[in-house]
């Protein structure tokens, strides 16, 4: 049973233009959802609750037990695929789908439980995060040719000094001082992505945006969802946004011990001074990531303005020199 009306959800974004206002789309998602929900037999009990975002669209659905339909824009349609690769790659690290539709860029999944940032915070947990999150991105350095055959954008370090060119020159909103910097600071940037390709750590696949509402709590373990920002690079780009997250959590002091605790897996092949020096290489590259991350909107989100995201990727690049 359908319970009507939906309750649509826009959140601060009350006039972004999704797919949802296109009555073709919406029928063909609802469609495709109800099929899903058949074939699992399941029963609604409540209303189904859309989130419309300018990054994606999301149906809880109330049954038995609830469901979740993703529709990820064209710039992160590999989510769909992403997430049906990881659930046999790195299994008890990730949710399983229930059904995905990588064309489309549809998910149906199930849910996972409380979010880590709806529970009282504890530093130990973000040492447990890093520490299963590192393990997560050990396993899956053989994967990384595959990952880029999903689809999963290109930012290994080779890749970077070509997409900080790509992103200051499509970039509307900086201003002609800013891109003198940024042209000046390019040597720089090409310097590190050297050292830090040197040190030796393999590329694998960055989340880039790993914070409390990006994890799930349950039964002594965290289950990682939301790639639709990921890429493949370098692994401690991951570390940017977990680790500052958790800097305003708990404070400054605790960035350090979450550090070697996230890099401690990866001891075995490398010494600890030169995974704190990648570490603190790729944190500043991961502003890069996020930059790219930005722009993976819907690109008819706000039609007839500055492309969406453009502030915001200024903002990582200006970031990324230290402004």
């Amino acid at each position: 049973m359908l319970f009507n009306p939906m309750q649509i959800d826009r959140g601060n974004y009350p006039d972004a233009v999704t797919p949802w206002e296109d009555p073709g789309w919406r029928a063909a998602a609802l469609a495709w959802l109800d099929r899903k929900l058949s074939a699992l037999g399941l029963r609604e009990t409540g209303p189904r609750r859309v989130r419309l975002r300018p990054w994606s669209v999301i149906i809880r659905v109330e049954a038995d037990r609830p469901v979740w339909f993703k529709a990820n824009p064209p710039g992160s349609r590999f989510e769909a695929a992403l997430t049906e690769a990881l659930s046999r790659w790195t299994p008890g690290h990730v949710l399983t789908p229930y059904a995905v539709d990588a064309e489309r860029g549809w998910s149906l999944l199930p849910d996972g439980g409380e979010m880590l940032r709806n529970l009282p915070a504890e530093p130990r947990h973000w040492v447990e995060v890093l520490t299963q999150y590192a393990d997560l991105q050990r396993s899956l350095v053989s994967h990384t040719d595959e990952l880029l055959g999903l689809g999963v954008p290109d930012a290994r370090v080779a890749e970077l000094p070509g997409i900080f060119d790509k992103t200051i020159a499509g970039n509307q909103t900086l201003s002609a001082a800013d891109r003198e910097r940024l042209q000046g600071f390019r040597p720089r940037l090409v310097e590190w992505c050297e050292e830090l390709a040197g040190i030796g750590v393999p590329d694998s696949l960055d989340h880039a945006d790993l914070h409390g509402g990006q994890i799930l709590v349950g039964r002594g373990r965290f289950t990682f969802f939301d790639w639709g920002d990921a890429n493949v690079s370098h692994p401690f780009c991951s570390l940017l946004v977990a680790a500052e997250h958790a800097g305003e959590q708990h404070g400054a002091d605790i960035i350090p011990r979450l550090r070697d605790a996230y890099l401690e897996p990866w001891t075995g092949d490398h010494c600890a001074s030169e995974l704190r020096r990648a570490a603190g290489l790729a944190w500043r590259l991961g502003q890069l990531g996020r930059a790219g991350s930005w722009g993976r909107l819907f690109p008819d989100a706000y039609p007839g303005s500055i492309p969406v995201g453009d502030a915001e990727r200024a903002a990582a690049l200006l970031r990324l020199m230290g402004s």
